[in-house]
């Protein structure tokens, strides 16, 4: 379902397409285009239109260099699909890495080498910082593994051809770090996998960008209310009977403190997203998204400063 602002405003539509939702422009008309309408240029995409302008001042030289070049055309075609790739990508890879943990004598030294734990980033233990990224890629359970790969397809599928297959990867690394800083802030020493912190952060970022174009975001706010609840609300229910909640809630083994820093960092990344959506803005989109790894890998230093 959509606001009737969001059916309103034509620009969070394809211009050849009007039924379509996009959050890519042309580069060069700067009109939205959906990702049938893409075709990779130089730097962003351009649209059939601009396209046909192109090729109509192509001089001799650009002539002769593009009959040579056959191919290359219809790569670029390929890579500018609407195609969820870098998502079913991250779905292999992720899986691939499940599979090799299940290898006996091997897995579980490969498993122990991808979980991340504070330890890893503070002074006096082995300094291991790609952990705050390879925790993405261990899952405790085929379960796990499952429920977070559906989850990724279901968001990925919509957003990575709005934003861009880039910017989508750039969202899911930077929201997998925020999850890791905010174990090493929330909870110290806790070892963790899984890829939730990168999941929740697609859900802050849908939540912000569909606020941005209109859209009626209610369904992702309940959904993200939900998850996010679930494990507090499962300590709860078995605390009744214990009597001791943060004993339940540690017992769940479902990291809250991942999920709500993916989320923030996710929907910080979506900001960012929809106010550098202009070509002409991307230098500023750019050194956005690389202060906010720097902050981020800045507080991952805060638990050994503190102690």
């Amino acid at each position: 379902m959509t606001t009737d602002e969001f059916r309103r405003n034509r620009d969070n539509f394809c211009y050849r397409h009007p039924d379509r939702q996009s959050f890519v422009l042309c580069q060069r008309c700067m009109r939205t285009i959906c990702p049938e309408c893409q075709t990779q240029g130089a730097v962003g995409v351009i649209c059939p239109e601009c396209m046909a302008e192109q090729r109509k001042a192509r001089t001799p030289v650009q002539r002769k260099a593009e009959r040579r070049w056959a191919r290359r055309p219809q790569a670029l075609a390929a890579v500018s699909s609407g195609r969820p790739v870098v998502t079913l990508a991250i779905i292999a890879i992720t899986a691939l890495f499940y599979i090799l943990t299940l290898i006996p004598g091997y897995g579980p030294v490969i498993q122990s080498t991808l979980v991340f734990n504070s330890g890893f980033v503070t002074p006096g233990y082995p300094f291991q910082p790609w952990r705050v990224l390879t925790a993405a890629l261990a899952h405790a359970s085929f379960l796990h593994l499952a429920l977070n790969m559906f989850t990724l397809w279901i968001l990925g599928r919509s957003l990575e051809p709005m934003l861009g297959r880039g910017r989508f990867l750039a969202l899911y690394l930077i929201s997998a770090l925020g999850g890791s800083v905010a174990v090493t802030l929330l909870a110290p020493l806790t070892s963790v996998v899984g890829a939730s912190g990168a999941i929740f952060g697609l859900f802050g970022a849908l939540l912000v960008i569909g606020r941005h174009i209109g859209a009626d975001i209610r369904v992702i706010a309940v959904l993200i209310g939900i998850n996010f609840a679930f494990p507090f609300v499962l300590a709860l229910i078995n605390s009744i009977g214990s009597g001791s909640f943060v004993a339940e809630l540690n017992a769940v083994g479902i990291s809250w403190q991942a999920h709500l820093g993916g989320l923030v960092v996710g929907a910080l990344v979506g900001f960012v997203y929809a106010r550098t959506r202009a070509p002409k803005q991307r230098p500023l989109q750019i050194g956005s998204l690389v202060a906010v790894s720097v902050v981020l890998i800045g507080l991952l230093a805060v638990p050994s400063l503190v102690g």
